[in-house]
């Protein structure tokens, strides 16, 4: 008889988010996601899966992000054959963002290889390439929220908005092994109230087990107005100088929020003296799809997606499709606002925009996300004076504006809120978090609302009958 969780990823880090679920004879796998950060750290994504994956009944799936659903190609490429449930947004992401990664990696093995084979060394693989990622999306069966579906003969499974991204679920599942039942709610990556664009993360009430996020366990975000506020002096200072604002940024969730925001404060702001490019061909497919989900928007979303129907919201934005397109802005000295991806700064246009401005004392970039460990945007945001552009290094000049206010991650006070409406107070893990942050929310919530906390270790496994 068996209720089990073992812990496999995210476990005091933010990053590889997979949690195995046993329920007899049945396994499902609670996200497959890729580390990021330093490349000793992501050289752990080689590195076999600590299961069979052939032994595996089911995927269930938070959301698209990388770091949640980056390693399902490989998955699948390792005799995964089981079904991968996700919400229907979700899946249509995934089948651009894996796509989009496998495409990166196949990119970086080249340039590696090109070095390797001058040095006398042996070549290395991608992890996968973009036709192992049109396999997996095979496997990918898109649902809706609020609907209960028997995903295995125990288990049934209900996805809810996770208010995170577009397509983003809190997951409910339903479990039972020789008569015993048992309920786990795994939060995914939450959300915040009031957040641009999206609902607001659904509340649950009944739980054994609760596995919860923790990335921001530690602080308090700033209030919308102020986070506003903040963006506009940012464009104010700007405005008086002579150079551009490089905007790295995740493509899908925090390029759209940028966006809207830009949309609701054109005048205020008074974005007609700028330029904006979006120079990220995943970032502008990841738009499409959000476009064609508007059933997901919040009210006030509802209201600008309409109202874009009829007249251009931002006539001065441009889209960079294509390499040259986007090499054409190294020759803007002046003027432009360029979002562009990725939103680490670990790869993408984004590099060479700072190749090209962030030596210059009239260039501004805004920080707008969360910044792993070992990532060229924590060391700008860490305050580094040089960093290392394809082993050139480059004098920072540049003003690093850190804009903590936009996180698409619930705070400390919103997770303690999210959890406080669970009437049994369930035993609660916490991952997908560093340390620091991960014993702060352990305390408040031991302490204010008399909860059972674990922080998850890798390996550990808690067994659902027993608490």
């Amino acid at each position: 008889m068996a209720i089990e969780v073992e812990f496999l990823g995210a476990t005091g880090e933010v990053t590889g988010s997979c949690h195995l679920v046993t329920v007899g004879d049945y396994k499902i796998l609670l996200d497959c996601g890729l580390v990021q950060g330093r490349a000793k750290d992501e050289e752990r994504n080689r590195q076999a899966f600590p299961f069979d994956p052939a032994s595996i009944d089911a995927v269930v799936l938070s959301h698209a992000h990388i770091d949640h659903s980056g390693r399902l190609p490989m998955l699948v490429k390792a005799g995964f054959r089981g079904t991968i449930f996700t919400h229907r947004a979700c899946r249509d992401l995934c089948r651009i963002m894996l796509k989009d990664s496998a495409f990166l990696y196949q990119k970086d093995v080249e340039w590696e290889n090109r070095k390797r084979a001058r040095k006398g060394l042996k070549l290395v693989e991608a992890m996968y390439t973009v036709d192992d990622a049109a396999v997996a999306m095979k496997q990918f069966k898109g649902l809706v929220y609020q609907q209960k579906k028997r995903i295995l003969p125990n288990v049934t499974l209900q996805l809810n908005d996770a208010g995170h991204i577009l397509g983003s679920s809190i997951v409910e599942l339903w479990m039972e092994d020789e008569g015993q039942q048992r309920k786990l709610v795994f939060s995914g990556d939450l959300g915040r109230s009031g957040m641009p664009i999206l609902q607001d993360p659904v509340i649950i009430e009944e739980a054994d087990l609760v596995i919860m996020e923790s990335t921001y366990g530690d602080r308090l975000h700033r209030s919308w107005d102020k986070t506003t506020k903040e963006i506009s002096e940012v464009l104010s200072a700007a405005m008086s100088g002579n150079g551009n604002i490089l905007m790295p940024a995740f493509s899908v969730g925090r390029t759209q929020e940028i966006l809207y925001l830009f949309a609701k404060y054109y005048k205020q702001w008074q974005l007609d003296r700028w330029q904006i490019f979006l120079d990220s061909p995943l970032a502008i497919e990841a738009t499409r799809i959000f476009m064609n989900n508007d059933d997901l928007f919040n009210d006030e979303m509802q209201a600008l997606f309409q109202k874009n129907k009829r007249q251009s919201i931002l006539p001065n934005l441009h889209i960079s499709r294509t390499t040259n397109q986007s090499m054409a802005l190294n020759r803007v000295h002046d003027g432009a606002i360029i979002i562009a991806g990725s939103g680490m700064c670990s790869g993408g246009r984004i590099k060479q925009h700072l190749k090209h401005n962030v030596w210059r004392s009239d260039c501004h970039v805004i920080i707008s996300g969360f910044q792993a460990r070992g990532t060229l945007g924590r060391k700008l945001v860490d305050g580094a004076k040089r960093i290392t552009l394809w082993g050139e290094t480059v004098q920072v000049a540049a003003r690093i504006h850190t804009i903590g206010g936009l996180s698409a991650h619930a705070d400390q006070q919103a997770l303690k809120n999210w959890y406080r409406h669970f009437r049994n107070r369930p035993c609660v893990v916490l991952v997908h978090g560093e340390p620091q942050a991960q014993e702060r929310l352990r305390d408040v919530l031991q302490k204010e609302l008399k909860a059972k906390v674990v922080i998850a270790k890798r390996g550990q496994k808690i067994n659902l009958l027993k608490l």
